[in-house]
């Protein structure tokens, strides 16, 4: 009986329209192929990693029926402004947005950092979050609710360090536009929640310039269960929350970080 009632309860992702974006590979991936093991349609947006993502579209369509890839660098406004038009209307609407989408432009120390990094990395990490919210809200609001979930980190939570002070206040940031569109969302039944991540093995620390494997391992050591985490990890947490397990959940920042 309780497992019955565990596989109701994620049932009600059942033909729900997902769109996550950064869903090439690592958590977003993830994230999309939970969401199509419970019946969702899946939107799988992505940047210039096609093989990747057409990989993920293939196993979302082999699990829900659905998916569809939706390409585009969130840095450009045009595509921020029209990403969720154009999900909807391949789609016909939207139930569920995870912003998955983020990075890190250049991991140097502060006295080095200079002003495109800073523009890049703000505007990937919150410019973006916000236009997409921003255009998904009237959908959500006529289809008389949704979910969003917004993907951040525990760097947040220690303002980062000297390298990455940037990138742990966007993602602070990001966490903010979470509580306020949580607090305008929950009269439409808009709920909206942060998951913060913390170290991760999904092979970013490989692809930022000036981050080594050396202090990821550092980075390593100072987790209390003493191992990085997964992408299926955050990908569990995500799929809690835009379940009916989240529907009076609203408005909260998650760690999932191995106690960090």
């Amino acid at each position: 009986m309780r497992e019955e009632k565990r596989k109701s309860m994620f049932n009600s992702l059942k033909g729900k329209r997902a769109l996550v974006t950064g869903a090439s590979t690592g958590i977003g991936a993830a994230i999309a192929e939970q969401l199509a093991m419970h019946g969702a349609q899946v939107g799988v947006h992505y940047r210039s990693n096609l093989k990747d993502a057409q990989a993920v579209v293939d196993r979302v369509r082999s699990l829900s029926g659905w998916g569809e890839l939706f390409q585009g660098d969130l840095l450009d406004i045009t595509v921020q402004q029209n990403l969720i038009r154009n999900f909807v209307d391949a789609c016909g609407g939207i139930e569920i947005l995870v912003n998955n989408a983020g990075g890190i432009y250049d991991y140097v120390h502060f006295s080095e950092l200079n002003e495109k990094s800073w523009d890049n990395t703000f505007n990937l990490n919150v410019k973006a979050p916000f236009f997409l919210i921003k255009e998904a809200f009237p959908h959500m609001k006529k289809n008389g609710g949704g979910k969003i979930v917004n993907i951040t980190t525990v760097s947040a939570k220690y303002g980062g360090s000297s390298h990455n002070l940037h990138y742990a206040a966007s993602k602070s940031a990001l966490d903010t536009l979470t509580i306020g569109f949580a607090r305008e969302g929950a009269k439409h039944k808009i709920l909206a929640n942060s998951i913060r991540c913390g170290l991760i093995e999904t092979g970013m620390q490989k692809k930022i310039p000036g981050y080594t494997e050396k202090l990821f391992k550092q980075r390593l050591n100072l987790i209390p269960l003493q191992r990085a985490g997964t992408p299926d990890d955050i990908a569990r947490m995500a799929i809690f929350l835009l379940s009916e397990c989240g529907d009076f959940i609203t408005g909260q920042i998650f760690s999932v970080s191995g106690g960090d």
